[in-house]
């Protein structure tokens, strides 16, 4: 069973808790960690150890500093197999899902050693005679990531590398679900050799996180989860005076037109339906055909849900893992049911799954809602799940206005093959993610993973030049140096 420890100062602590949180495997059902559920004490520790590092750590030149996100990007890549099988071993994903998250992790890496240029300020000479004014970007000081259980590779690196690069100390407190991913990193972490106490990282749950809230020392916040959870930081830790972003539900409309290659729009559809069991942000949750479209598509995608092989993430035949626990599939499966009690039908039902040989993993088997309602409380709620609600409108201005009328605004996809509808569609519709002929509209490293309405609270997004404008503030100075003030040589 992994050890999982607490990364403070430079060194690896085992807390003192009286309470530790199973990790299980999804896909076995068998404890393969314990998260010790650390107190305020071990927050205080690791904020304070930022705090101390940060003014040397500020005053190392731009290109020192990305000389460390250097060799993690190189550690990162030659260790992505063993990360990747961790992912799934504590996430439930399949292996080539979870080495995807991390090539895409890898990514932010990447842009974030560009800071020497993405950092630089600007100048304006005279506003006045002999007067210019600057601009510069500094550092906050500490800051800190809230991390989920979906992406535990993945996420925490929309942020970590922005704010070191940018000369902050970082703390990361890992889902508790699966920490396992990040004692790996942090192993590659501590190779690097960062100084003592830029990188720290501690382990727990609420009370872990309303120690990182309220901690004076802590500037800044980064978070990813469900709508609540998010409302909760953002609400706490901006009451404390401190930056925030935090990412929160979604329920992803797709939109399919007649005149769409349908073959693809199926295959991509359900790619993103069912990929990572629909535990992600960008997963598609309402499926709206238009017109013509609903046939050819409801048959389709139903033959798609039902011929995914479901199974172990490790096996290599499998194309859709486990969701998270047991009370994660008990939700899903009576949601399931509540669609059906508000008079959607259930063409695939993936209820009571269970795989040979896994008979104590979490699994819920792909699912489709069709005829689901407006309005019903299965196409407001967010189900996190492998499960796809059909709908079917006349036009695309229903289509869009239906996508509108949710609270939710994270990513919205159409399929056609008119420039025209497409246009229209990225001009009107309400989210911040958007694709055409995409499935998963998930943007570069160097593009902001962006949201609307209640899927994002806050004002810069992670990754990209957001993370470098949320992770520095802005400095001008006006600056006048009169003749007869310099000095003669």
């Amino acid at each position: 069973m992994e050890k999982v420890l607490n990364y403070i100062n430079g060194e690896w602590l085992e807390p003192a808790v009286a309470e530790y949180f199973d990790v299980i495997n999804p896909a076995t059902g068998l404890v393969i960690a314990r998260t010790p559920l650390s107190q305020a004490s071990a927050v205080e520790a690791a904020a304070q150890a930022a705090a101390q590092a940060f003014p040397a750590w500020r005053r190392t030149p731009a290109q020192d500093r990305v000389q460390y996100l250097f060799k993690l990007r190189d550690l990162l890549k030659a260790n992505i197999d063993e990360i990747s099988r961790a992912i799934t071993n504590e996430s439930g994903k399949t292996f080539e899902e979870a080495k995807a998250e991390m090539v895409r992790a890898i990514e932010n890496v990447e842009v974030a050693s560009g800071i020497p240029m993405l950092m630089k300020g600007e100048i304006s000479e005279d506003i006045a005679p002999g007067i210019d004014e600057i601009m510069l970007r500094q550092p906050l000081g500490v800051v800190a990531t809230i991390a989920p259980f979906n992406f535990p590779g993945m996420i925490p690196f929309w942020y970590l590398p922005y704010a070191l690069a940018t000369g902050n100390t970082y703390l990361v407190k890992p889902s508790e679900k699966v920490p396992v991913t990040m004692q790996i990193i942090f192993r590659l972490i501590d190779q690097v050799g960062f100084p003592q106490g830029v990188v720290n990282m501690v382990n727990g749950a609420k009370e872990t996180v309303d120690a990182i809230l309220d901690h004076p020392a802590i500037r800044a916040i980064t978070f990813v989860g469900s709508t609540n959870v998010a409302r909760y930081i953002y609400s706490r830790a901006s009451a404390n005076g401190k930056r925030v972003q935090a990412q929160g539900g979604a329920k992803n409309p797709v939109i399919i037109l007649p005149d769409a290659d349908m073959d693809m729009a199926i295959r991509i559809t359900a790619d993103s339906a069912f990929g990572c069991a629909g535990q992600r942000c960008l997963a598609t949750s309402l499926a709206i055909t238009v017109g013509e479209a609903r046939n050819d598509f409801c048959e389709g995608i139903c033959d798609a849900a039902s011929g995914r092989t479901v199974g172990y993430g490790l096996d290599s035949a499998a194309q859709m893992g486990a969701v998270i626990n047991a009370a994660s599939k008990t939700r899903i499966e009576q949601l399931i049911a509540l669609g059906a009690s508000e008079g959607a039908s259930v063409p695939v039902d993936g209820r009571n799954a269970v795989i040979p040989g896994y008979e104590g993993g979490t699994f819920v088997r792909p699912t489709i809602l069709a005829d689901v309602q407006p309005g019903s409380e299965i196409w407001k709620t967010e189900i996190f799940g492998p499960v796809l609600s059909l709908m079917h409108v006349n036009t695309i201005d229903d289509a869009i206005a239906l996508a509108n009328s949710h609270v939710y605004g994270n990513q919205a996809s159409l399929f056609t093959s008119s420039g025209a509808a497409a246009r229209k569609f990225r001009y009107e519709v309400e989210a911040g993610n958007v694709g055409i002929n995409i499935g998963v509209a998930a943007p570069m490293a160097f593009f902001p993973f962006s949201g609307w309405k209640d899927s994002f609270f806050g004002d810069l997004h992670g990754q990209g030049m957001d993370a470098v404008e949320f992770f520095t503030q802005k400095k001008v100075i006006v600056e006048r140096w009169p003749k007869e003030w310099t000095r003669k040589f």
